[in-house]
């Protein structure tokens, strides 16, 4: 850690940092990124509000990487508060220290940096990165992360296509993020966003404005889309054109094709497009689902050369949710593909492995002193000012929270408690987690370190019969599940990656307000075959900030 402003650390001090810090694989090619994070006055909604930038840009920038890549990112922070960032979908194979997540990592404190450590491992896809303090993720600070295959790797689609495009959709709030911090501390809840934007901005259907993306006719282009909204599930589509699912959140999946499809906040698609129509302007459509009232963007694709602006009539977005679980339904795991699978997790039987554990989680609401908050069993989860994984660590766990049961909920659950809620899990047990949601809105649960299989979302509560309906086959795996209003999703995941891992909601006001947990999966010995030590450059706070480092894992 250094002041901002001393003399940056030479490219030899970085190397020797990235060769000696956990998890980075001398091996395997390594490529650094400096990230100054700073404010700016961004207007993507046509009213001036503050913006976070990296480096300057809003979105971020771009990470272009390839399988088994070592990604070295230091990151400063000019804010004037605790700043943090993590890395959607990226497993961390032994190593939740590279997380960014506040109960795995102190957050950079202001005109300081921290430098993330990380390797991508068999997640050929699109995926990207968020800021998880606060309310960071509604003033930006999000970017786009690619994965490639190596090129010994086949893929069940041609991966050289005419060109490759991120995507970044979400809604968006007028109000900066300390506004809208200030509102949820006070008890109110945010409402309806101000709108929704295609990579940082909002088109209008008017036929005039610069194209986002230029296609040539006949050519075919990759498409990497994800939902970095805070709140609402986007219908994406392109006018007048097909897209070919191919992979989403890290799997190969059966090609089928769609003509628009949901994307619940935080997952990511990756789809094939043939610029096989009239050379003319196109628009690309995002809009909101479940809500009143829909709110819309576009972007314009134009074919090269063209002059013939596109037509205002725009594709319509699907109504209902029966829709969107009948969409989910039809996704399916390409088992003839060798890439991308879950690793080390990565077996076309995971059906027929035995269930070690079954966890029940529901989610509910209630008032708190008047003020609404957000629960998992009857457990509202506050951050303390000591990372959860950081007193596992220092053997220190019982100073800072305690274990909880979590296998499910209370028969009634008239209030809740507000703490940090951590259940502990055996290393390398294959459990069934039943995510059932008693609320009128739909849900987005994101798990961190570990791929799942979603076998079944079905409407009403769940019961141990409704196994029987379970996809025992070709279930996707990812680490992104949407649940229904009144309904409940069933993943099944190994638990084999030690470490601090958090499940939560995606849906940024319910996880600031308290929906998500930890799940501790602890090695039975301290080795390094199981998991990494805590990096030595590691930023420290609370109660262990002046305690002394414990022995180190051994090998």
């Amino acid at each position: 850690m250094r002041e901002i402003g001393t003399t940056g650390m030479t490219m030899m001090s970085i190397l020797l940092l990235c060769l000696l810090a956990t998890g980075v694989q001398a091996a395997d090619p390594t490529f650094f990124y400096t990230w100054d994070v700073s404010y700016g006055t961004i207007s993507p909604l046509g009213v001036p509000q503050q913006g976070i930038l990296i480096n300057g840009e809003f979105p971020g920038p771009n990470i272009n990487c390839t399988t088994n890549n070592n990604l070295v990112i230091n990151v400063i922070n000019n804010l004037d508060e605790p700043f943090l960032l993590t890395w959607n979908g990226i497993q961390h194979r032994k190593n939740s220290w590279q997380d960014g997540v506040l109960g795995t990592n102190c957050p950079i404190p202001p005109g300081k940096n921290y430098t993330f450590n990380l390797q991508v491992k068999d997640q050929i896809g699109s995926y990207f990165y968020y800021p998880t303090t606060g309310l960071h993720r509604a003033a930006g600070g999000f970017g786009g992360l690619r994965v490639h295959t190596r090129s010994v790797v086949p893929t069940p689609y041609n991966r050289f296509t005419e060109n490759e495009f991120t995507v970044l959709i979400g809604d968006w709030y007028t109000k900066n993020h300390t506004e809208l911090k200030k509102q949820l501390d006070s008890g109110s809840l945010l409402g309806k966003p101000d709108g929704v934007l295609i990579n940082g901005k909002q088109g209008k259907p008017d036929g005039t404005g610069e194209p986002m993306f230029t296609m040539k006719a006949g050519k075919i282009y990759r498409y990497r889309v994800c939902n970095v909204g805070p709140k609402n599930t986007l219908n994406f589509r392109i006018q007048g054109h097909t897209m070919k699912l191919v992979e989403m959140e890290g799997s190969h999946v059966v090609q089928n094709i769609y003509d628009s499809l949901d994307l619940h906040v935080g997952q990511c698609y990756t789809v094939y497009v043939t610029a096989n129509q009239q050379p003319k302007d196109y628009y690309m459509v995002a809009s909101t689902r479940f809500t009143r009232t829909a709110l819309t963007s576009t972007a314009i694709i134009r074919y090269a050369d063209s002059k013939v602006p596109a037509s205002p009539d725009l594709p319509m977005a699907p109504v209902g949710w029966s829709w969107s679980l009948n969409q989910f339904r039809s996704f399916r795991w390409n088992l003839t593909a060798s890439a991308a699978r879950p690793n080390p997790q990565g077996s076309f039987h995971y059906g027929g492995i035995p269930i070690n554990r079954t966890i029940l989680l529901v989610n509910t609401a209630h008032k708190v002193d008047g003020k609404i908050r957000f629960a998992v069993n009857g457990v509202s989860h506050v951050n303390p000012t000591t990372p959860l994984k950081y007193a596992e660590y220092y053997g220190v766990p019982e100073k800072v929270f305690n274990y909880s049961a979590g296998d499910e909920p209370p028969e009634k659950i008239d209030n809740i408690t507000l703490q940090p809620h951590v259940i502990n899990v055996t290393f390398k047990s294959f459990v069934e987690i039943i995510l059932e949601n008693h609320e009128n809105s739909v849900q987005s649960w994101n798990l961190d370190g570990h791929a799942f299989f979603l076998v079944a979302i079905e409407p009403g509560k769940w019961t141990a019969e409704k196994r029987m309906n379970y996809n025992l086959i070709d279930a996707v795996s990812r680490h992104t599940i949407q649940v229904f209003p009144n309904s409940w999703a069933a993943i099944l995941v190994t638990f084999d990656n030690a470490g601090m891992w958090n499940l939560k909601s995606h849906n940024m006001e319910r996880n600031y307000l308290g929906q998500q947990l930890y799940i501790s999966v602890r090695s039975p010995a301290r080795s390094l075959r199981d998991e990494y030590n805590m990096p030595d450059h590691a930023l420290l706070c609370g109660i262990v900030a002046d305690m002394p480092k414990p022995p180190p894992y051994s090998s």
